[in-house]
């Protein structure tokens, strides 16, 4: 089973469609589907069936994906390994090179990763950064599927169990409607704090992001926890940028990240509102509410051995967006920060309760 096949069957596993799936692999859809069909003969059973509203994975397709996720992941830790012990050879961890892909939210790309990425650049002139936006959904997807080799995008859920995770700012929220408002000034000075202050902004129509976002979430969770139903919202738009300037022109108020208003609000197109009930248990009424924020995190695939490369990004990043030092350092593949050493050592360290281990034979002296 060839990998570029595998690879194309988890794409068409993913979209139960042929003509996105050639999209994504950039591939012709003959080209597609003469693979599964290969796939197909070698195994001998069918892959897929079709269905009213598409395909359907059969109950051996459903085995294969595992399987091809597996060693598909396996394929890019060989690489890894083989790299990080050439490079040892070649001169240590720090002769790291190659190329790194960066996932982010807009925000986070537009408002926090350019400066990092240009100090970083100037360190570590041979190793190039090639960054990608997406949503929360399409960031973890580019990381396990290896199309990103780490992503910066806020918690959410319970993590999964494939990916390792830093948490590494907390980027504040806020509450803005337009300057002009006169409703808005008058909640600046007569809104009240906990459920009186969320229940106050019911009354008033929002713009958000569409559903599935992290700000669409924390936004209908604040007013959830209170026991109320989420505002009205009027409008919707996949650009923060882009809600900030609906807000400005009276479109309604909005919950955003403060990074993505900074400018607009120094210009004075937008209002900052006090919010009233921002903390996980929200706030007593005549108690100051705590700030509403989103945990950035970062996440990259766990691996054995990680490259050299991006085992130089993490170690960069792991101060977060400050003063990290951009030119040595090291990462191993845990939650925790802990470090691994590079080269063969690195390459040899596996980790025991692995369950792909088990089809492993003795290893040679």
């Amino acid at each position: 089973m060839h990998p570029r096949f595998l690879k194309t069957f988890l794409a068409v596993a993913r979209h139960l469609n042929v003509t996105r799936a050639a999209q994504e692999v950039h591939l012709a859809q003959s080209s597609v589907s003469d693979q599964i069909q290969s796939l197909e003969g070698e195994l001998g059973t069918a892959l897929f069936e079709r269905a009213r509203t598409g395909l359907v994975l059969t109950a051996a397709g459903e085995v294969l994906r595992t399987y091809a996720e597996e060693i598909l992941a396996l394929t890019d830790e060989a690489r890894a390994a083989v790299e990080s012990v050439a490079g040892a050879d070649g001169g240590g961890a720090n002769s790291a090179g190659g190329v790194v892909t960066l996932g982010a939210l807009e925000t986070i790309a537009a408002a926090r990763l350019p400066d990092w990425m240009a100090r970083f650049s100037a360190a570590q002139p041979g190793i190039r950064l090639v960054l990608k936006v997406a949503g929360s959904g399409g960031l973890l997807r580019g990381v396990l599927d290896s199309d990103m080799d780490l992503a910066f995008c806020f918690e959410r859920g319970a993590p999964d169990e494939r990916l390792a995770r830093r948490v590494i700012t907390e980027e504040p929220m806020v509450l803005v409607a337009p300057a002009a408002s006169e409703a808005a000034g008058a909640l600046v000075d007569e809104l009240p704090t906990g459920e009186a202050g969320l229940a106050a902004l019911t009354r008033f129509a929002f713009v958000a992001t569409e559903r599935g976002c992290i700000y669409r979430h924390l936004f209908e969770e604040a007013f959830a926890r209170a026991g109320l139903p989420a505002p009205t919202v009027a409008a919707e738009a996949g650009s923060i940028g882009a809600i900030g300037r609906m807000v400005a022109a009276g479109a309604g108020l909005a919950l955003v990240p403060q990074i993505a208003v900074a400018q607009a609000l120094e210009r004075g197109d937008l209002k900052e509102l006090k919010w009233p009930g921002g903390g996980p248990d929200g706030a007593e009424e005549g108690v100051p509410a705590r700030p509403l924020t989103a945990a950035l995190a970062l996440f990259w695939r766990r691996r054995r051995v990680q490259p050299p490369a991006l085992k130089q990004v993490l170690a960069a990043l792991e101060g977060g967006f400050g003063t990290s030092d951009l030119g040595t350092g090291d990462f191993g593949t845990g939650d925790s920060g802990a470090g691994r050493p590079a080269g063969p050592a690195a390459a040899q360290s596996l980790r025991p309760d692995d369950v792909r281990l088990q089809h492993a034979g003795p290893r040679r002296s």
